[in-house]
């Protein structure tokens, strides 16, 4: 039996994820082409490497068919209802650093809090018949968070891709991302709402409580676990 370690298949999240394992005596490697998902690990025995999308990797976790997985805050608390009786956080890993913000036009001189932005939309409702919308891929974190903060007149518009060019468009009055400099934000003029981010994200260790643990992989986990220097 062996213990499978989901972590991102592509770009920076895969690298840094790679040195972050290496620096703590942990080789792992893609063993064909860039196009290719097979991949070794060095440094502890029973760990098989299992390379997925980020945004995967939460749904593999919570289903039981990965141990361990590598992935942003952001998106287990989006993907997965009651995320913490699915998933344990074993690591933050101190790369992939990402505020999910809400933002508005800065011609909105006047909004700049979650206080105004419910003043607005109330009035946007009066002026337009119809709620003010807010392009997001964070369904379940923005509404949570609207919610908790008493903002009740507005609607989500899926986004999965520019978003931050949905106001331009017209296709929403405001928008809620991921941002980790703001320059896009700033180049489609718009300006992050106070009182701090909805989601502060970083890349991070997860253990799957769904997942089957026989001994022989617990033991695995513990070594694994020693090796990197964290609680397991």
């Amino acid at each position: 039996m062996t213990v499978k370690l989901g972590v991102p298949s592509k770009g920076r999240l895969m690298e840094k994820t790679f040195d972050w394992f290496g620096a703590r005596g942990v080789e792992l490697a893609r063993t064909g082409s860039d196009r290719e998902y097979a991949a070794a690990v060095r440094g502890v025995e029973g760990v098989e490497l299992v390379l997925l999308s980020a945004g995967e990797i939460p749904r593999e976790l919570a289903a039981g068919r990965i141990h361990l997985g590598v992935t942003g805050t952001d998106l287990v608390r989006e993907k997965l209802p009651s995320w913490s009786d699915k998933v344990t956080e074993l690591a933050p890993m101190g790369f992939g650093h990402a505020d999910l913000i809400i933002a508005v036009p800065k011609c909105w001189v006047d909004v700049n809090t979650l206080d105004d932005l419910d003043a607005v939309a109330a009035q946007f409702r009066a002026n337009h018949g119809f709620r003010l919308r807010i392009a997001t891929k964070y369904h379940r974190l923005i509404r949570d968070h609207l919610r908790d903060h008493g903002v009740a007149d507005y609607q989500l518009v899926d986004s999965q891709g520019a978003t931050e060019g949905t106001v331009k468009n017209e296709t929403a009055e405001a928008i809620a991302d991921i941002t980790s400099t703001g320059e896009t934000l700033r180049a489609n003029h718009l300006k992050i709402l106070g009182g701090g981010p909805v989601h502060k994200s970083q890349a991070t260790l997860f253990k799957s409580r769904k997942a089957h643990w026989s001994d022989e992989e617990r033991t695995t986990l513990k070594t694994l676990t020693t090796t990197l220097g964290i609680a397991g």
